[in-house]
Formats: structure tokens, C-alpha cells, sequence
């Protein structure tokens, strides 16, 4: 495979990261459900570089931290800038209604309410069946746009114990989609044995420090919506449990906090 031309954000050329040993998978096309965050970014550049196209589908479901659909557009534009193979692999942008989502419950992420863990020991950030009416929807669009492949950045390496980000229910429901649609759609979850730190390395592997750059200064993760002060790893509150994995992942990524020991 010919070497990529380096990667370029806000009109800077960096040197060409390492050579890739993530190979190529054929022609399928893909659909990256993107919400603006961190690991959705990953997912996106890690697309860009298996597949042949890719488009890209948000959700407004009334979320709390509803500041991540406005960085989405500028996260999109300078990965379409980054590298002129990006911007010719990169298709449309899908924005999806799904406010019915708040409508039907109550949690921390839909409503101004204290983080807290529920009697069921799941925290109050848990919003039920959201993964699952994201796949579906995304299926939905994929089956209309002629694409092959769902991408998404479920993981239960570093999580809250959602039930909807873990491994068996990601294949179960790529089973009954593809049962209930007949097709063959793949569910593809390239962080799901990742924790933050190697999320961060696998950025790096994808786009150099260049794409390490931009998650951190234009990505959010922050469940509180904070973008007032840009730390070392990103903007947000600091405090939320979505803002502690990403700046403990980070740090331990840039040397500066241990890692912890092995259980």
C-alpha cells in the first residue's frame, strides 16, 4: 500500500505517523454512528482507514451535554482536511431526531440531575435501550444507503456497566437485525477490548499526534456539557465519571499517571 501523505490540522503539516499494520478490509462500506466524543472519533479515523467509504450518523436525543452535536461539524471538517484520502473516503452526515429518547426516561443524561448509582447498581447516566435504538436507527440507514458495515464505540474495558456496551449484546443484536432486515450488516466495535489509555494509543497509531491534538482540544466527552477550561486531556467538568476515565486514560498515555496494578 503506498504511504499516506502526512496528516495536516489547521493548515499544519506533521510528519507521517508509523507504518500502519492495520490492514485494509477490501470494499465494504461503512456507517459510524458519531456523536462528536472521543472514542466516536477513533471509530470514525479508524473507519476511514479500513473502508473504502464512510458515512457518518448522530443522534439529538436530548441529551444534557448536547454541546457535543455542535463540535461535531468541526471534528468532521478537519479530519475531511487531515488527508485528501479522508476527505475523498468521507461521505454524508446523517442527523437523526430521536428526542423520544427523554421523552420515556429520567436519567442523568437527559435531565439536570445528580450522577448517582440506582438500586439496580447501575448509575443514573444508564439510559435504557439507547445503544439499541442507535443500532437500529443506524441499520435503518444503512439498509437505505447501501452500506455494509455499523461502527460504533461501544466497550466494556473502561465503562459503567452499561448493559448496552457490552460484547454479547452488540452480537446478539447484529443477529436480529440482520434476521429482521435479511440482510448482512456487520457490527464492528473496534474499542471494545480497549481501555482509555490504548484508545488514546490507537488515535495516535491512526493519525499521529495530529489526531491525538484534535481529540483533546475538539471532541467531548464531559456528561455535564463543560467546555469552560481546556486541561491536558480535553475540556470538560473534570469530576463526571466520563471526564475521570478520559483524563486518567490520557495521562497514563502521556506518562504522567501510573498505570495501575494488575488485579
Amino acid at each position: 500500500m503506498p504511504r499516506r501523505p502526512p496528516l495536516s490540522f489547521d493548515g499544519q503539516r506533521l510528519p507521517a505517523p508509523p507504518k500502519r499494520k492495520i490492514a485494509m478490509l477490501a470494499s465494504d462500506t461503512a456507517l459510524v454512528l458519531f456523536s462528536g466524543g472521543q472514542d466516536s472519533t477513533t471509530c470514525l479515523a479508524w473507519a476511514l482507514h479500513h473502508y473504502a467509504h464512510v458515512e457518518t450518523i448522530g443522534f439529538d436525543y436530548g441529551q444534557r451535554h448536547a454541546v457535543e452535536l455542535t463540535v461535531r461539524p468541526t471534528v468532521i471538517d478537519k479530519l475531511r482536511a487531515a488527508s485528501p484520502e479522508w476527505d475523498r473516503k468521507l461521505g454524508p452526515d446523517h442527523m437523526i431526531d430521536l428526542s423520544l429518547i427523554s421523552a420515556i426516561s429520567e436519567t442523568a443524561m437527559t435531565h439536570d440531575i445528580a450522577i448517582e448509582t440506582q438500586a439496580n447498581g447501575l448509575p443514573n447516566t444508564f439510559v435504557p435501550g439507547r445503544n439499541l435504538l442507535f443500532m437500529t436507527v443506524a441499520a435503518t440507514v444503512a439498509y437505505r444507503r447501501g452500506l455494509t458495515v455499523l461502527v460504533g464505540g461501544m466497550c466494556e474495558t473502561d465503562f459503567s456497566g452499561y448493559p448496552d456496551c457490552r460484547d454479547d449484546t452488540m452480537k446478539a443484536l447484529q443477529v436480529a437485525l440482520n434476521l429482521g432486515m435479511a440482510t448482512r450488516l456487520k457490527l464492528e466495535t473496534p474499542l471494545m477490548w480497549r481501555d482509555k489509555k490504548q484508545t488514546w494509543e490507537l488515535a495516535r497509531e491512526l493519525g499521529g499526534q495530529a489526531l491525538v491534538d484534535l481529540i483533546r482540544a475538539d471532541t467531548h466527552t464531559c456528561y455535564l456539557g463543560e467546555r469552560g477550561a481546556l486541561h491536558d486531556w480535553g475540556y470538560g467538568c473534570g469530576t463526571c465519571p466520563a471526564c475521570a476515565l478520559r483524563a486518567r486514560g490520557y495521562r497514563q498515555f502521556a506518562g504522567t499517571e501510573p498505570l495501575e496494578p494488575a488485579v
